[in-house]
C-alpha cells in the first residue's frame, strides 16, 4: 500500500543520514595521516556536528510545521548533501569542524520530517510500525558505513567517501521530490486506503496556526520527552562516534577490521527499530491500552541497555555482541520515543515539539561526548565512560513514567487564524 511505501521512502533518507554521519567516525584513522586529530579534537568535531543539528533540529521541526514536510525535506537533504562533499575538500581540524557544523545544520531537520511525514500518513495503530521501518534507516546506514567506507579508501581515498555519499543523496532529494505528497492531495492514494486515513487526513485540515513554542514549553509532557532524550542519546551518540574509534584504539583493529566487524551491532540497530515499534503495535491491535503499550515496549528497551557495563572486560566477540544488543535495545526505545510526539499532540505541533526532543538528544550527545574525550585523554579509559553510558536509559524510562502518567492526546493551546 502506497502508505507503507512512503515509509519506506522516509527510511531511505534517514540510513542516507546516518551514512553521512559516519563517514568521519569510520575514515578517522586514514584522515588522521593528513590531518593529526587527538581525543579531544575528535569529540570537538563531533560537536561541532551535534551543536547544530540540535538547533536545527528545533528549528527543522519548526519548519516543517510551517513550510510543510514535502519542500521542507527536500531542502535540508540538498543541503545536508553538499555539506558531507564539503568534507573532502578539508585540509585541517577547523575545516572538518566547519563541515561538520554544516553536515549538523541540514541533518537536523530529518527526524522531525520523518517524524511529521508518520502523523500525515498513519493512523495511531500503525504509527509505531511505520515509526519503526523509518527508524531502520539509522540502522541500513550503519550497517553500509564501514565496509563500504573501508572499500573506498582501500581503493581510492578518503576525500571520494565524502564525494560519494553527497551523490546519494541528491539522488534521493529527486526521487522525494517525484514520489512525496500529503495523503490529501497525493495523485495515487486509492479509495481504501484513502477511507482508512480519513481520520488522519481530517485532523489535518484543523483551522489552527502551529502552537507557539512557550505553549508547549510549558507543557511537563514536553519536558518529560526533551529530558528523557537528552539522557538515552547521549548513550546513543558515544556509540554511534566512539565505536570505531574504541574498536581501533582499545581492541587494536585497522580499517579492513573494523570495516568487517563494525557493522554487526547497527545491523542488531535495524531488527530493534522493527521489534520495538510492533510490539506496541501488537500490544495495542490485542487490546492494550495505548499507555501501557508504549510503556511495555519503551521499559523492556531500556532494561537491556546496563549490559553494556561489561564490554571493557568482555573478550572481543562478546564485546561485539554486548554492543549489538545495546544497539537493538537504543533503537527499540528511540523508534518509541519518536512515536510519542504523535501520540501525544496534535498534527500541527508534531514538527515543532519532535524539534524540541531531537534538541535534547543532541545536547546529551555534546555534554557526554566532551565528557568522554576529557575522561580518555586524563587517563580514565572506557571503563567509567561506559558505566555511566550504561545507566542513561534507564533513567530516562524513570523520568518518562513521572512526566507522562498516561500517554495520551493532548490539548494545547494554539492562535487561531484569522
Amino acid at each position: 500500500m502506497l502508505r507503507w511505501r512512503i515509509a519506506i521512502l522516509v527510511s531511505v533518507a534517514i540510513a542516507i543520514s546516518y551514512l553521512d554521519r559516519q563517514t568521519l567516525p569510520v575514515a578517522i584513522k586514514a584522515i588522521e595521516r593528513d590531518i593529526p586529530v587527538t581525543n579531544e579534537q575528535f569529540s570537538f568535531l563531533q560537536s561541532s556536528f551535534l551543536i547544530a543539528y540540535a538547533v536545527m533540529y528545533a528549528a527543522g521541526g519548526k519548519l516543517m510545521d510551517i513550510v510543510g514536510t514535502r519542500a521542507g525535506f527536500l531542502a535540508i537533504m540538498l543541503f545536508w548533501s553538499l555539506a558531507c562533499a564539503s568534507h573532502g575538500l578539508a585540509t585541517s581540524v577547523g575545516m572538518l569542524a566547519v563541515s561538520r557544523l554544516l553536515l549538523g545544520m541540514g541533518e537536523g531537520g530529518g527526524f522531525p520530517a520523518a517524524t511529521r511525514a508518520v502523523a500525515e500518513w498513519f493512523p495511531v495503530n500503525e504509527r509505531s510500525t511505520a515509526m519503526g521501518i523509518v527508524n531502520a534507516g539509522t540502522a541500513v546506514g550503519g550497517v553500509v558505513a564501514p565496509p563500504l567506507i573501508a572499500l573506498v579508501i582501500t581503493t581510492a581515498d578518503w576525500r571520494s567517501v565524502f564525494y560519494l555519499t553527497a551523490v546519494v543523496g541528491l539522488a534521493w532529494s529527486a526521487w522525494w521530490w517525484i514520489e512525496y505528497q500529503p495523503p490529501e492531495r497525493h495523485p495515487r492514494l486509492g479509495q481504501d486506503e484513502r477511507t482508512l486515513l480519513a481520520p488522519v487526513i481530517d485532523a489535518g485540515r484543523s483551522l489552527d496556526a502551529p502552537p507557539r513554542w512557550l505553549a508547549l514549553l510549558r507543557l511537563r509532557q514536553t519536558w518529560g520527552l526533551v529530558v528523557a532524550k537528552f539522557l538515552s542519546d547521549a548513550a546513543w551518540y558515544f556509540y554511534l562516534f566512539w565505536l570505531p574509534k574504541y574498536l581501533y584504539d582499545a581492541r587494536g583493529f585497522d580499517i579492513k577490521a573494523v570495516g568487517a566487524f563494525a557493522w554487526i551491532p547497527y545491523a542488531a540497530a535495524g531488527v530493534g527499530c522493527l521489534v520495538g515499534g510492533s510490539l506496541s503495535s501488537w500490544l495495542l491491535t490485542r487490546g492494550v491500552p495505548l499507555n501501557r503499550a508504549r510503556k511495555i515496549a519503551l521499559g523492556l528497551s531500556a532494561a537491556v541497555m546496563p549490559a553494556v557495563l561489561f564490554v571493557p572486560t568482555a573478550p572481543v566477540a562478546w564485546a561485539i555482541a554486548i554492543f549489538s544488543l545495546a544497539y537493538f535495545g537504543q533503537q527499540s526505545w528511540s523508534t518509541l520515543v519518536m512515536t510519542l510526539p504523535a501520540d501525544i499532540f496534535p498534527r500541527g505541533a508534531v514538527g515543532a515539539v519532535a524539534g524540541l526532543v531531537g534538541f535534547g538528544g543532541a545536547m546529551g550527545g555534546v555534554v557526554f561526548g566532551q565528557v568522554v574525550g576529557a575522561l580518555l585523554d586524563a587517563g580514565f579509559g572506557y571503563s567509567l565512560v561506559f558505566t555511566l553510558a550504561g545507566s542513561f536509559h534507564v533513567l530516562a524510562f524513570g523520568v518518562l513514567c513521572l512526566a507522562i502518567p498516561v500517554v495520551r492526546p493532548l490539548a494545547v493551546p494554539v492562535p487561531r487564524l484569522a
